[in-house]
Parts: structure tokens; sequence; C-alpha cells
């Protein structure tokens, strides 16, 4: 474990201290019937406390944010109960968990969406070659979605806010913006989706504003010491594209968070998995704007994580994908132990098999 010390030893983020900086990354498992959290995500969820931090599932805001199959919400009654499972096994475990509160905008079907919700987006432009599964007709294209009018911002924000509100209810710890990945508030970010000519849309300062203001709004609403937000620069899921301005507006981007004050950012580096390199420079430039917490993300291993943040490149490390199959992840890092391999196939299917059903090792 020595070799481990950095990431073994704890971390203050706001007001609660981290037994650990490993943080369990937000992962999408569909497993929320009816869109409400269940005693199958408490026990999934409360198995993997032994994270200094776990983010949640990406959770709608509202029904026009229920883009995928069997993805929570956080707005009604139902699923705030739902999720007061969930916080009470983790807490009860001695975690800490912060819900990922996503909208996922174009990136969306009709089917996976209830009775009078729409797909939405910055401009009504279709991510054309990217398919999603329903349960009714299994892989469909996805729409062209309606343009969110000017007049409709502040509604979108109050979501942010109301969903937020609904968080602290259910005993979360804190809420996580999702404005990356392709979902809505990425795709006022990013020109491949946002061609609007209002104020909105066009330069760098317009296309962040609406990510400012929401986390302005939820900050105000909560506290800035329980709002954090996840960004992926260069990303490409979603069909988002970088320009010539990438840099310099997530420098700016960064820039601004840090007037609002909030937790953290969550840096998404998702090159592990086949989509443009984020240059260190980007993430150096949002480390040095920001001047806060930054959670590093994207193919860590232990060793990788733990040389990260010995070179002062991040204050936190996700790790995703190990999670899934090693529900003791962080024992079995402390061991040297091999870890078990998830099995894709289960990766969103709904019931226990491939969620709850990993075993703890003897180590």
């Amino acid at each position: 474990m020595n070799s481990l010390e950095t990431l073994f030893s704890p971390y203050q983020l706001g007001s609660i201290t981290l037994k650990n900086r490993i943080v369990m990354a937000p992962m999408t498992r569909s497993r929320a019937t009816g869109n409400i959290p269940n005693d199958l995500m408490a026990q999934y969820y409360g198995s993997r406390a032994s994270a200094g931090l776990i983010i949640t599932e990406g959770t709608a805001p509202s029904p026009n944010g229920l883009g995928y199959a069997r993805i929570p919400g956080i707005y009604s009654d139902g699923q705030i109960a739902g999720w007061k499972k969930v916080t009470d096994a983790v807490h009860q475990a001695g975690g800490k968990i912060f819900v990922q509160l996503m909208h996922t905008g174009r990136i969306s079907h009709p089917l996976n969406m209830p009775e009078g919700a729409e797909v939405i987006g910055a401009s009504p432009i279709a991510a054309v070659n990217t398919q999603m599964y329903t349960d009714q007709e299994a892989m469909q294209s996805l729409p062209v979605p309606r343009e969110v009018a000017t007049v409709e911002i502040p509604t979108i924000i109050a979501e942010f806010v109301h969903a937020a509100k609904s968080a602290v209810a259910a005993g979360f710890d804190g809420v996580e913006l999702h404005a990356a990945n392709g979902y809505l508030l990425e795709q006022f970010l990013n020109t491949a989706s946002n061609q609007r000519t209002d104020a909105y849309g066009g330069s760098i300062e317009n296309r962040n504003r609406l990510v400012l203001e929401a986390a302005e709004a939820v900050a105000d609403a909560i506290g800035k010491d329980k709002t954090g937000i996840r960004l992926s620069p260069f990303g490409a899921f979603g069909e988002m594209l970088p320009d010539e301005t990438t840099g310099e507006q997530y420098a700016q981007l960064a820039a601004g968070l840090k007037a609002i004050g909030i937790l953290y950012i969550h840096v998404v580096d998702h090159s592990s998995m086949g989509t443009p390199t984020v240059p260190q420079s980007v993430k150096d430039a949002i480390r040095k704007e920001f001047g806060g917490t930054i959670i590093l993300s994207g193919g860590y291993d232990a060793d990788r994580a733990e040389a990260d943040l010995k070179a002062g490149k991040g204050d936190l490390v996700a790790f995703a994908r190990p999670f899934i199959a090693n529900p003791d992840l962080v024992k079995k890092f402390a061991a040297g132990a091999a870890l078990a391999a998830p099995d894709p196939d289960t990766f969103y299917t709904p019931g226990e098999k491939g969620y709850t059903d990993y075993p703890v090792s003897a180590i």
C-alpha cells in the first residue's frame, strides 16, 4: 500500500472528508425500472461505498432528460424516495455520494421517454450516426431535436435547480452537473450541435453561457460546496467535434466556474476508448484557471492514478469499469490483487445479473 500512499490518503472536499482519493465514476447501468431508483440500486452502490466518493449514473433533472431506457430521474417524489434508499445504504457503509444530473438533450429517443416529453437540443441538428437502444423496438436512429427557444432557457435552468434541491432532500452529499459526453449542456458548448444566433450561440462566451448560468443557479440553491461539474474537452461522444476555439473555450469556462466558486471539475479523457486525446496543455489550463479540486478520469489503473496525483495533475481519480466487476476495488488496490473483468453484455440489461452478482474477494 505504501506505493499508493497518495491515492489512499484522505482528502478534504469542501465540507466533507473523503477517506481516500478513489472516486467511483458515473456509469449508466439502466436498472431503474420506470425511471425510479430501487432496492437493487441501493445494494449496488452500498457495496461500493469504500470509494472515497461515489458519483452516480447520469440522472435526469426532468422528463425531457430521460433519453435512455431505464435511467433514473430525480424530480418526482417517488424518485426522491428511491434515491433515499441509495444514499442511506452508502452512508451506512461509511461512504459519500454525489448524484450526476444528466439531461440527454438530442441524445434521446421518444420510446425511452414518458408521454408528453420531447427531444430537445441547442439547435435542430440530429446526431445522425448514433443509434440508441429502446426496449420496445431495439436499436433506433435519433430524431432531429426541437431547438430550445431562448425564452425556455430559464425553465431548463430551473429544472436543474429543482433536481439539485431534490438531491439534497434524498440525502446526497452533493451534485455533479453533466456538461460532458455530448449531452444537453455540452450540446450548447460545442459548435457541432450549437448553431444558434442568440445569446447562447456563436462566441465562446455565448456557448459557455448556459453551463455557467446553470452552475451558478445550482450553487446558489444548494451551496457551492455541494456543486461539481463534469467536462469533456475534445470528447467525441454524441458526435461532438473540437474546433480551433476548444482550448481557449475550456480555459474561459474554468475561469467562469472559479468565479462562481463551485467545488470541483471532473475532467474526462476517453482516449483509452478511442476518442481524441485531451492535450495535457488543455488539462493544465483548466487546472490553472479553476484553482480548485480536479477529478481526473479516463482509463486509469492504480499505479497511473498514483503517479498523476503525485505529479500534481489532479486531486482525485475516477475509476469506471473496474468498479463494475469489483465492488471491493479499493481493497484489491490496497492488496495489489488481480481485478475481475466485467461482462459488457450485461452493462445495460435489467436485473441483478452483471450488476450485483460480482463476488467480493476473500482478501
